[in-house]
């Protein structure tokens, strides 16, 4: 079984998912470790990419171990793609020749954005934003680039938006909805956002999509045409409508396969041995679970697994963080977006840049969306769990306040509440 000492684990992806199982596994075993990736050899923060781009960091900082850590932590490091998995011989075979036999393997190989057969998609200057090739890729080619189209609002569509304009590109959003992601966010939420991005000089296009990528007559993009029939000039196009789970690798070895691949409770696959953790797995009734903070839990369960405590998963509640340019983003307990405000209490700063929303269950809190502010994540989750009151929240407010800049506006949103 799992527990059993000295087993080989093999990692199949340097993520979030696959960085955490290998640590915690070390943590608690003295098993065998070799991870493999095919994009770089080290971990490095994704969500950090962005910060590379504009300048702020170079690789080495977003890199959150030095690089003797793995060989201390006897954590074995592959840099080589997988070319496909024999699970009747317990193998892994690799692109450069030669191949891992292991005991249990962890599918960790995250999403890759969407792509939806838009004439043009495969011309020179398309591109998504997920992982470092990505970036690689965005380095080279925007010199010559003077104006971008974004095909999609959500987080990474934003990051993109901002990273361009740093270098002074200029910039369109197509978005199919009619309000920024305000099928995720509510009304208040989406229009201090949407009105934000625009501030910062992005044209976002509401209610429009992308028709085709027009090619400029050498294999590259020369301009977008939309769903509304404008011709938009541009030497970029960035697709962020949303991503997908990698499930090749998966499929060519005949695992179980939906939006993701398949997992039970405990991120074991169809196939003995064989698990697979983050982006790209869909744990029972269809959750995909798409965010960093994710696949971080995804990993330190499995680790338990794998090191023999067969216990099934159980998700913390739901939460998230992110950047809209200048404007920081949480998220605890699920904020739906249409939800009821007259079940919410509600603040907005009268900058138009800094939101509180507390929705209640009856007299419960059960989540809070901050915008322009910055909570403490294990305050506010635990006030969600315990069944807090607003006025119990809004009396400690302080507790939860992550800064000392932005003291001055818990005062006020505890005064103009009381």
């Amino acid at each position: 079984m799992s527990g059993d000492p000295q087993r080989h684990i093999v990692i199949i992806g340097n993520g979030v998912a696959g960085i955490t199982t290998a640590r915690n596994v070390r943590k608690r075993s003295d098993h065998r470790i070799t991870v493999v990736s095919s994009e770089s050899m080290y971990y490095y923060s994704r969500p950090a990419l962005m910060y590379l781009y504009m300048g702020h960091m170079t690789f080495d900082h977003v890199k959150p171990y030095e690089n003797g850590f793995w060989e201390k932590n006897r954590i074995a490091l592959v840099n080589d793609f997988v070319d496909h998995i024999d699970p009747t011989q317990k193998t892994v075979h690799l692109r450069e020749g030669g191949s891992l036999a292991y005991d249990d393997l962890v599918l960790a190989v995250g999403a890759t954005h969407n792509v939806f057969g838009w004439p043009g998609q495969d011309l020179d200057g398309v591109q998504g934003f997920t992982n470092l090739a990505d970036l690689h890729h965005l380095e080279r080619w925007t010199p010559r680039v003077k104006q971008a189209v974004i095909v999609g609002g959500g987080l990474i569509g934003v990051e993109v938006a901002e990273m361009l304009r740093s270098r002074g590109i200029g910039v369109t959003m197509l978005v199919r909805e009619s309000g920024y992601w305000n099928n995720v966010l509510p009304p208040a939420e989406s229009h201090l956002v949407g009105s934000h991005i625009r501030e910062h000089g992005v044209d976002v296009q509401w209610q429009t999509e992308l028709a085709t990528i027009n090619d400029n007559g050498d294999r590259c993009v020369g301009s977008v045409t939309t769903s509304r029939g404008h011709t938009i000039d541009c030497e970029l196009v960035v697709l962020t409508a949303g991503v997908r789970p990698r499930v090749d690798l998966a499929r060519s070895a005949h695992l179980r396969t939906g939006r993701g691949i398949l997992v039970n409770d405990y991120f074991e696959t169809s196939e003995p041995n064989i698990y697979a953790v983050g982006d790209c797995a869909e744990r029972p009734g269809g959750k995909v679970d798409l965010l960093w903070y994710t696949g971080r839990a995804h990993g330190q369960h499995l680790a338990r697994v794998l090191t023999g405590e067969r216990v099934p998963y159980e998700p913390e509640p739901f939460y998230n963080s992110a950047k809209f340019f200048d404007i920081e983003y949480q998220t605890y307990g699920v904020v739906p977006a249409d939800v009821d405000d007259t079940s919410c209490f509600l603040w907005k700063g009268a900058d138009g840049r800094r939101l509180l929303r507390i929705v209640l269950d009856g007299s419960r809190v059960v989540a809070f969306n901050a915008f322009g502010l910055r909570l403490r994540s294990d305050i506010c989750l635990q006030w969600i769990a315990n069944g807090a009151t607003l006025d119990h929240c809004l009396r400690h407010l302080r507790d939860a306040n992550f800064d000392p800049e932005f003291f001055q506006t818990i005062k006020q949103i505890q005064a103009e509440a009381a």
